[in-house]
This record gives C-alpha cells, structure tokens and sequence, in this order.
C-alpha cells in the first residue's frame, strides 16, 4: 500500500473556527491523508470540546514525533497564545496565524511535508501584527520566491482564477495587462494539470460587460485581452477568449470549460459563492494557490468570528481542501513535478 501524503494543516486565526473545522474533518481527511496540525494544541482541544469530535490531540515539538495514530490528530504546538477567546480580534493571533504559515511553508519547502492545508486567518489581526500581505496568497508568494501564480477557487465542476484579488477596483482594471493575463493563463494549465485534468480547456472573462461588445464599452478586450489568449494558443494551451462574463461561468459550471479566468476578485468570487454557500449554512469550496512549488489549498471561507466557539462551523470546505491538496500531491508525482 502506498504510503500517505503527508499534509501540514495551518489552524487559522486562534480567534475563530479553523480549529473546529480542523478536527470536525478530521476523520473525513485522514483516510486521504496524514494531518500534522500546525498551531496551538490548548485551542484544538477547545474545538474539541464545543464540537464533540471524537479524536484526541495530541501535542508534539516537532514533525518527526508526529504518529499519525487513527483516533489522535497530532498538533505541531507553536508559540501558545497567552490566553483565548472565541470571536475576539487581536494582534496576538495575527501574530500567531501568520506563525503557523509561515512555518508550514518551511516545512514544504524542506520537504518534511507533501503540502499544505489552511485554516482562515483574520486579516485585520494580520495586519496589526505587521504583516504587509493582504492575507496568504501574497505571503506564500513571497516565501517561496515566486512572481507568477493566482488564486484558482474550485466549487463542484466550477473553477475560477483570478489576474488579481486583494486589490481596489480602479487599480484591478490597471492590472488588466496582456503579460498578467497571459502568465494567468499559464498558471491555471499548471493548476489543472495538477488536478489531474490531463487536457484542460481554459475560458477567458473579458474586463467590460459583454466583453467590450466589440469594442462598444472599452478597448481592453482588443489591446489587452485578445493578444494574451492568442500568444497563449501558440504556446499549445486550450484557451478561448475574451468571454462575455454574464454568461460564461454558466457555461463553464455546465462542463463546457475546465476554469474560467477572471480579471478581478469579485468577478470570480460571485458564481463561486453562490454555488458554495447552501441554505442550511454549510459552505463547500476550495481555495487553491497555484503556480507555487509547493501544493497549497484552504478553505473557502473566513474567520466566521461570529459563530466561533459554538461548535456549528460546517467542516465541509476543510474536507474539500483536504481532499484537493491530497490530489495535486499525487498528480504531481504521477507528472514527476513534486516540487517540493
């Protein structure tokens, strides 16, 4: 039998319910996997507690005294918080979540683990710490050493990557540039390839509603748009557009294309939220960093500071990313692009 990968799972803002989906996925994600939890072992067992998990924690100093035992989620305890609060925002878990990352990123890099899993964390912590990121993406962008890589969110056969996220409007219509859009494009063949889709069929939103209408209501699709998509088919990649983005993501929700690349966060984000968040308050969905060295996935959810504690957070979206990370790990071996 083959032996698991092995997935550093990063617990989020202390403050709110990464903890708790951690452990409510825990029996779902270690048939995948072996989880090594990267965070604060007195707060696990808090999440415990509220949510009535049945798996111990069991607190460990480094990756090599992990056991990955049936039953027992093994905790990497680092720098315990002094004390805790469900739902309360603190520089001290900035300061702790950015931690947990940052030493998960290490250990993938130095290949003592297969990849990493992320719990939300709180941006306004984050930054009161002083982190100059707007929340991971850039971080591990940064601590990787890599300039070209997006944000592709997964949501059943929905798949959306993004030229930019967590910038102002008026500065992501600037961002529109025809090498952002390519290396976009390039990126999410890689992300793909690593999903196991072994030919990918790649759509391209266009900027402007209708995607300029011919030239009608702007002129990115023409100058910026247009000359990426075509450099793009001659490097062999499946890629059609400027797409008109009002009716795009249907199509590619329906099967016709494997991802969909949007210019800006909220383009993207919409039809994969719409899809992710049910009725009865459980939210599914994948975060995935691609274009990195190392296999990165999260939650596609935040802090939720105002359920924190109760023990109600939906666990669903942890299970998908586990699931996800799980998968590009393999594919990645499978291709002889481990890069970890």
């Amino acid at each position: 039998m083959e032996e698991k990968s092995v997935l550093a799972v990063t617990m989020g803002d202390p403050a709110g319910v990464g903890a708790e989906v951690i452990v409510g996925a825990y029996h779902t994600g270690h048939e995948d996997a072996d989880l090594l939890v990267v965070g604060d072992a007195a707060v696990v067992r808090k999440a415990v507690e509220v949510t009535g998990a049945d798996v111990d924690v069991r607190s460990v100093s480094d990756v090599t005294d992990a056991r990955f035992e049936v039953g027992t989620l093994d905790v990497l305890n680092l720098n315990p918080i002094e004390s805790h609060e469900w739902g309360i925002l603190r520089k001290e878990n900035g300061v702790a979540s950015l931690a947990y990352v940052e030493r998960a990123i290490d250990l993938a890099v130095d290949g003592d683990v297969d990849g990493i899993v992320t719990a939300p964390i709180n941006k306004q912590a984050t930054r009161m710490a002083g982190s100059e990121h707007a929340g991971h993406t850039g971080l591990l962008a940064s601590r990787t050493g890599v300039d070209d890589y997006s944000m592709m969110l997964i949501e059943s056969d929905l798949r959306v990557t993004h030229v930019s996220t967590h910038v102002p409007l008026r500065e992501a219509c600037d961002l529109v540039t025809t090498e952002n859009v390519l290396d976009t494009i390039r990126v999410t063949r890689e992300g793909l390839l690593d999903l196991g889709l072994s030919e990918p069929r790649i759509a391209v939103a266009g900027l402007n509603p209708h995607a300029s209408d011919g030239g009608l209501l702007g002129d990115e699709e023409r100058t910026e748009i247009e000359p990426a998509v075509e450099r793009a088919r001659e490097e062999g990649i499946d890629v059609e557009g400027p797409e008109s983005p009002d009716t795009i993501y249907v199509q590619a929700a329906r099967g016709r294309y494997d991802c969909v690349v949007s210019m800006y966060h909220d383009e993207g984000h919409i039809p994969i939220k719409m899809l992710g968040f049910s009725e009865g308050g459980e939210v599914s969905g994948v975060n995935m960093t691609i274009g990195l060295p190392i296999v990165r996935t999260s939650v596609d959810h935040g802090t939720a500071f105002d359920i924190a504690g109760e023990g109600i957070a939906s666990p669903r979206s942890m299970e998908d990313a586990i699931e996800a990370a799980t998968k590009a790990v393999e594919n990645r071996r499978t291709r002889g692009n481990h890069r970890v």
